[in-house]
């Protein structure tokens, strides 16, 4: 009697269940008033560069709707290749929700949403993640002429037990948060205000984001505290030299007086393998950032210059960044970045297509 193959049988029902999801997105696409294609793929050369394990996500999307109603749908396939643990590919849903326009007074938006505001340090849908953070819930869009004002209640889909803090068994269902966001320019400085709080604990966390333009330069900053009560403080001033190169400074600096700041499932929630950044860094640390800018015709390039200091554990690191953007016309756009972090080396490389 013929042995059963079970892993061939799994590929099947993986490669099925991907036709489906596929076959579903391009049939509402072709009813779509909106629809989008976004590709990102992250190729891991570190160590001595030999090494070639690349990670590709293709994503696309579809929406459709009225005057004072809509529906969007997205689906994200995930492919790795040259790894011996290569895992099959896989597709998942990335948003579906419905949004409609409440007498004018607001506009509600219900199901899985990608939330990203301020500086995303507290919420954000950490786009180079194999699986991106999503929230379930609710959101309310006050129609205000003073300020966007954003209020939800979200249950994140991508959450640990281990990232709340609490043994498995404490687990709930209910693991999710509230939050409050106010967005807007007063008197020539745009700032952000979220506030939030989880039904895992009384904690809350809190973000200050504001920039603005003196003297022809920009100076930009951000306060955060996490739910355990760690900060993070940025300070950045950007200037524009001419119409074409703009040079910037920026300095982190993570209090050591409450652990180290996190919040699970932003795009600052790991590194340059999960996040495409630096991401956080442990409690004491001081990270200075110096970038340069060039545009001309369609294209951009930049560099970034890293140094990572931390005087309680010694650490004193160096990691340079370069990217290059062209435009391939109003709808379509291609990136590729490029990062050396001692040992570690990542190439990026983005297309994103929309109509």
């Amino acid at each position: 009697m013929p042995r059963i193959n079970q892993k061939k049988i799994k590929m099947k029902k993986n490669l099925r269940n991907i036709l489906a999801v596929g076959l579903g997105l391009i049939t509402t696409v072709a009813f779509a008033q909106d629809w989008n294609v976004d590709s990102r793929t992250r190729i891991d050369q570190s160590g001595d560069n030999d090494k070639m394990v690349t990670s590709q996500r293709a994503t696309i999307g579809a929406t459709w709707g009225g005057s004072d109603w809509g529906i969007h749908v997205s689906s994200d396939v995930n492919i790795t290749l040259g790894s011996p643990l290569t895992a099959a590919p896989s597709a998942v849903i990335y948003e579906a929700y419905a949004s409609t326009d409440l007498m004018g007074y607001a506009n509600m938006t219900a199901g899985r949403q990608a939330l990203n505001y301020g500086s995303g340090a507290l919420i954000s849908s950490n786009d180079w993640a194999s699986r991106r953070s999503t929230w379930d819930g609710f959101t309310f869009g006050l129609n205000l002429d003073m300020a966007d004002v954003t209020i939800g209640y979200a249950s994140s889909n991508d959450y640990t037990a281990a990232e709340f803090g609490v043994a498995d068994a404490d687990v709930t269902e209910d693991q999710g948060n509230m939050h409050v966001n106010v967005g807007g320019e007063f008197s020539g400085w745009n700032v952000n205000v979220l506030y939030m709080t989880q039904t895992a604990s009384d904690d809350a966390a809190t973000g200050l984001d504001v920039s603005g333009e003196v003297s022809g330069a920009t100076v930009s900053g951000s306060m955060n505290t996490d739910f355990g009560g760690a900060e993070m403080r940025v300070i950045g001033l950007g200037y524009a030299v001419n119409d074409d190169m703009g040079v910037s400074v920026s300095q982190t600096v993570y209090d050591d007086e409450n652990g180290n700041f996190t919040m699970a499932g932003t795009n600052m929630n790991g590194s340059w393998d999960v996040t495409g950044n630096l991401g956080y860094q442990v409690a004491g640390t001081e990270v200075l950032a110096y970038g340069l800018t060039y545009k001309m015709s369609g294209i951009s390039l930049g560099a970034t210059m890293y140094n990572v200091t931390n005087d309680t554990n010694g650490t004193d690191t160096d990691a340079t960044e370069i990217s290059l953007g062209y435009s391939l016309n109003d709808n379509a756009g291609l990136g590729l970045s490029m990062i050396d972090d001692n040992d570690v080396n990542y190439m990026y490389i983005t297309l994103n297509v929309g109509l």
